[in-house]
């Protein structure tokens, strides 16, 4: 192991080190310091109470207030930041009032980033949560369901970048009649096609793209979804099959109605995880050949071509106000599941 790699190891350690004595030393300061102010012993028994409460109600808030404050730094901080940058020119400093906003609506990328996000919107949320849901229904059916578990849910440890790399060398391209190392690319030789750049195809690129993030979240469906399926009561399902019905209808008519709920929430986790999309893009084609999307796009504006934080900005704007309803829809339909339990 060479010695560079051996340092960054020691860093990463001693950073954590770090990190986990501080969080002790915080937490316990600050309840020492809680309990030095509203002392709980004492001759007045009325005061002990009363600091009793009050140092209760204090309490919660030790424990939540490092959370808050990053919260509020990284991304309180950051949002209220963009929304007032967006009305600003190149530099960040002059005003320009919706100048960013009509630029927006008449830019060419921006729209066939509009355009291949909501393609990315239909695709992969779908397609993941569905083959999510096949491998959890399948995987309980057979003696090594939980080796195939593992193996499907390993492409979430990969980073995008990592699948990435690995998807390249999958669709990798070379002259025809030279030899192919590209795994697609070998087959359609075998079978006496020709080998096709596929991440330059216009449109259907964007498809093949699309397939790496679906390796990666059907992992994370079927974990959800098959622990949805094996809470459904046996009751239902052997009432069913009492009355005839098949395995077929069972799945669809019995089980499915009854993990609806998980369903809707795996749906818009990777709803959201696709309007954030970049790593992906940038590692694969950096947008080009048709396939640029809003993240990437924010990105090129913001920090290529010398920065212009107005236009990076608005991008962000529209993100930020494509993910906000699907996230206010999925914590009201968790708090609703948890008032009905």
């Amino acid at each position: 192991m060479e010695a560079g790699v051996v340092a960054q190891l020691i860093d990463a350690l001693v950073v954590i080190g770090i990190g986990l004595a501080g969080a002790l030393v915080y937490f316990w300061g600050s309840n020492w310091l809680l309990d030095r102010i509203f002392p709980a012993n004492g001759g007045d028994i009325q005061r002990a109470a009363q600091n009793m409460r009050r140092a209760a109600m204090i309490r919660p808030w030790l424990f939540l207030g490092p959370s808050l404050l990053s919260l509020g730094v990284y991304l309180v901080y950051p949002l209220i930041s963009s929304v007032i940058y967006s009305f600003h020119g190149r530099n960040g400093v002059d005003f320009v009032g919706l100048a960013n906003y009509r630029w927006m609506l008449t830019d060419a990328e921006f729209r066939e980033s509009i355009f291949n996000n909501i393609l990315w919107l239909i695709v992969v949320p779908t397609a993941s949560t569905l083959m999510g849901l096949i491998a959890a229904a399948l995987t309980d059916r057979i003696w090594w369901g939980n080796i195939a578990k593992s193996l499907i849910f390993m492409p979430m440890a990969i980073s995008f970048v990592g699948a990435s790399v690995i998807w390249k060398f999958i669709y990798d391209y070379r002259d025809a009649g030279s030899q192919q190392i590209g795994l697609l690319n070998a087959l359609v030789v075998a079978l006496g096609g020709k080998p096709e750049v596929w991440i330059a195809l216009p449109f259907w690129n964007n498809f093949f793209l699309m397939v790496i993030l679906v390796w990666i979240e059907t992992g994370f469906a079927m974990v959800l979804l098959s622990a949805a399926l094996r809470g459904i009561p046996e009751e239902t399902v052997e009432a069913a099959v009492i009355d005839g019905a098949n395995p077929w209808q069972i799945f669809l008519k019995i089980k499915v109605p009854q993990i609806w709920g998980t369903i809707a929430v795996v749906w818009t986790t990777i709803t959201i995880l696709v309007l954030k999309v970049f790593d992906i893009v940038l590692a694969m084609t950096n947008g080009q050949w048709q396939t640029q999307v809003l993240a990437n796009l924010m990105f090129n504006w913001m920090f290529r071509g010398g920065g212009d934080y107005g236009r990076g900005a608005v991008i962000a704007v529209v993100i930020m106000v494509m993910v906000v309803p699907i996230m206010v829809w999925n914590i009201r339909n968790a708090r609703r599941d948890m008032k009905e339990q």
